[in-house]
């Protein structure tokens, strides 16, 4: 059974080391402002989501990652529906996430759970292919 929360600061070395895409600091600074949520099967941390907010307002899905062996179980939806509850009961009608354009995987991710692509932008000298972006209304 998997169990979602947000991470304390006795989690923040276990993100520090899965979450390798952004800095510490910007881990400390996601812990502090409740911008994870983490999957525990049996006590043990499996996956995590980051998010934060576009231009301070649309929640924004930077991130979800679910460890090798617990793929596909249901862990990284379980996380999912934890962060849009959370987005739903503090107000939010808007969702935003995001992926390179040669991601098939995570795009048919997010269409499964409800998002549209709504265009792409070229990011030159940070990423080789566009970045995807997907809204979903919350009714």
């Amino acid at each position: 059974m998997v169990e979602i929360a947000k991470p304390g600061l006795t989690d923040k070395d276990w993100l520090f080391r899965e979450d390798d895409h952004v800095g510490k600091q910007w881990v400390l600074r996601c812990i502090d402002l409740g911008e994870y949520f983490v999957a525990r099967e049996q006590g043990e941390i499996v996956g995590f989501l980051r998010f934060s907010r576009f231009w301070g307002r649309i929640p924004y899905l930077e991130m979800i990652r679910v460890q090798e062996g617990h793929r596909r179980s249901g862990v990284g939806t379980a996380l999912y529906r934890a962060w849009e509850g959370e987005m739903r009961e503090s107000g939010a009608r808007l969702l935003m996430t995001s992926s390179e354009c040669d991601e098939s995987r995570p795009q048919d991710w997010h269409r499964r759970n409800g998002f549209s692509e709504t265009g792409s932008i070229e990011l030159p000298g940070i990423q080789t292919v566009p970045e995807i972006f997907f809204l979903k209304k919350l009714d």
